[in-house]
This record gives C-alpha cells, sequence and structure tokens, in this order.
C-alpha cells in the first residue's frame, strides 16, 4: 500500500466518525471533499468494512431524546461464573455494551429499555441480577453528558484539548412517522449511489421527504450525528480505559467540562452514587497503549486538582452493538420473564 493510499484512507476513516452530510447522494460529497471518485471511496469504505474497522455507517441517535430509560450498570461477579453471566445479559435487546473491567465490581454493561416498558429499567436490571445469582451491583443513571461521541484519532491517541460543546436534547415528543423513520433508518447505510432510496420506499416516502425529516431529527436533538463508528480495537485503540472521579458536587460543573474538553475523552458523563460506589464523575479515555491513556490521565489530573480517582481498563469484550429502537425484542424479553 502506498503512503498516499493509506493517508486518504486515514482521512477518510476521519471524515466519516465526524458524520456524513444528510443528503440524496452523500458519498458523492464526501468524495468530492476529499479530491477522490465516488467510486474510489466506496471501494475503500467497503474494504474498511470488511477488515471490520469501520463497524456501522447510520444515524447515532440519542436515547434519552427518543424516551428510553438508559444506565450503566455493574455487576460484582465471582470469576467462574463471569461467561455464563455475560451471556444472560446479553441477551437483554437493550445490552449494547458489556465489558470485563479490573475492579471487584467486574461485569460493566449499559442497558436501555422503551419508554412503554411495563416494568422499567430498575426491575429489569433486578430480574438479570436474579437470573445471574447476582447479589451485588450498582445501577449508575446518568445526571448531566458533559461529552458523547466517540471520534478516534486514527494517526493516534490525540492528547489536545477543544472548545466544550454543550449538548442539545430534545424537548418533544416523536410522531408515530418519525418513530417509522427511525426504527428503518438504525442500520447500516448501503454503501452505494442514492443509499436513502431502498429506504425511502420501505417507508413509502419520497428520498426528499426523509431526507427532510432526518436533518430535522438532527437539528431538533434526536440525532446527534449521520456517522461512521470505528471497531476502536481493529482501528488500534487497543486500551480501553473508564476513568472514575470522585468529584466535590460544588465543583462537577467545572471539572466536567475540563475533562470533557481533551479529544483523547469520548464520553463524559455526571452518575448518580450510592453506597456501594462513590465516584460521580465518568470519562471514557481510548488509547493505543496503557502508557497513552495513563499521559492523558495524569494531564488531567493535574489541570484539576482531583486526585481520588480510579481507572478501569477492559480486559474483555462481551457485546458491543448499536442499539435498537422501537423493536419488537424488549416486550418479547418482558413477556418472557416478567
Amino acid at each position: 500500500m502506498s503512503i498516499q493510499t493509506k493517508d486518504i484512507e486515514t482521512q477518510i476513516l476521519k471524515e466519516i466518525q465526524e458524520g456524513l452530510p444528510i443528503q440524496i447522494n452523500p458519498f458523492e460529497t464526501l468524495a468530492q471533499k476529499l479530491s477522490i471518485s465516488q467510486q474510489e471511496l466506496l471501494d475503500i469504505l467497503k474494504e474498511q468494512k470488511e477488515k471490520k474497522i469501520i463497524r456501522q455507517i447510520s444515524p447515532i441517535y440519542d436515547t434519552k431524546s427518543l424516551g428510553y430509560q438508559s444506565s450503566l450498570v455493574a455487576f460484582s461477579t465471582p470469576k467462574e461464573n463471569l461467561l455464563d453471566t455475560a451471556n444472560i445479559i446479553n441477551q437483554h435487546p437493550g445490552v449494547s455494551h458489556n465489558y470485563e473491567r479490573n475492579h471487584h465490581f467486574n461485569l460493566w454493561f449499559t442497558i436501555a429499555v422503551p419508554p412503554d416498558s411495563k416494568i422499567g429499567l430498575e426491575k429489569t436490571v433486578q430480574i438479570l441480577a436474579q437470573k445471574a445469582k447476582i447479589d451485588k451491583y450498582v445501577i449508575l443513571k446518568t445526571v448531566k453528558f458533559f461529552k458523547i461521541g466517540v471520534k478516534l484519532n486514527v494517526q493516534g491517541t490525540d492528547l489536545s484539548k477543544e472548545k466544550y460543546k454543550e449538548k442539545k436534547t430534545a424537548t418533544r415528543p416523536l410522531t408515530e412517522e418519525e418513530k417509522h423513520i427511525i426504527k428503518e433508518t438504525q442500520f447500516d447505510l448501503p454503501l452505494k449511489e442514492n443509499p436513502f432510496e431502498d429506504l425511502a420506499k420501505n417507508l413509502n416516502i419520497s428520498e426528499q421527504r426523509l431526507i427532510d425529516k432526518l436533518q430535522q431529527l438532527k437539528e431538533e436533538g434526536f440525532m446527534r450525528r449521520f456517522a461512521g463508528i470505528l471497531n476502536h480495537r481493529k482501528a488500534g485503540f487497543k486500551a480501553n480505559g473508564m476513568v472514575v472521579w470522585e468529584v466535590p458536587e460544588e465543583k462537577v460543573e467545572q471539572i466536567g467540562k475540563i475533562l470533557a474538553s481533551y479529544k483523547a475523552v469520548t464520553h463524559c458523563y455526571l452518575r448518580t452514587t450510592n453506597q456501594y460506589w462513590k465516584y460521580n464523575l465518568f470519562s471514557m479515555v481510548h488509547g493505543k497503549t496503557k502508557e497513552e491513556v495513563y499521559t492523558v490521565v495524569d494531564d488531567m489530573v493535574k489541570e484539576t486538582g482531583i486526585s481520588n480517582y480510579h481507572i478501569l481498563f477492559s480486559t474483555k469484550e462481551f457485546k458491543k452493538v448499536r442499539l435498537k429502537y422501537f423493536i419488537e425484542d424488549y416486550y418479547q424479553w418482558e413477556q418472557e420473564h416478567v
């Protein structure tokens, strides 16, 4: 592979994470921006997907704006039962991420339930814990988003900073048409000219109507962006460090914005605490090595002055998928388990 081809691939991965233009032929516009042909762009994207570097290109919808309840949950699981417990958790359709991490709370997963769930989030987690025979677990709900958006610098961990941006959340209910559009468009976008053509036909609306509605969903905060998500391990980011901080309440706003400004931080949340868990601020740092993660965290400690923290590295990935919205699987799971 030539250096020039490698540079183009790197630029494509950068641009696709930033976001795809929502229009009739988005790949043509992106190709023009990169000064390559549309076919060359599509060929490279197909290759990157075959290598599993790109997981999916699709709208990234905002769980809270869609009315879903979600939370990060941690189970304290005996090592010998870890795989069985992970398999029980993974059967729930609202579980998108599930990792083993280096802590006595060793199994960490994110879970969501739909707005009209009959049992709600807490009861769902309780059922999972009972099935897995787990006595000790924590539900760590999001109180505030400071940053959410995985954009990996494929050239290496970026130690620089960026301006803090307030996250937008939608404030109105979705229409039935919008729910159908979200349900139909949450899957991988076809790599071809006019990729929205078949989607519009399935929805029985025009391509332009679909484009307009997607643009509206993005502008109002239902969609965060229309973009490619990379497989961070395949892209070379093998160190996944969830840094948990114990921050005084009066400093949370200030410290949260500082942590979110680091480009190496992909997620930053204020979460609930309880008798088992005292860390309230979470920042996710992806690095090519653990040393890179340590370097970022050292800078954070120096800038914030917060010394009570812990880095929880993921040691095994049990599940990582895009969350699916407005599908029947949630209700089937509840019927089978309640």
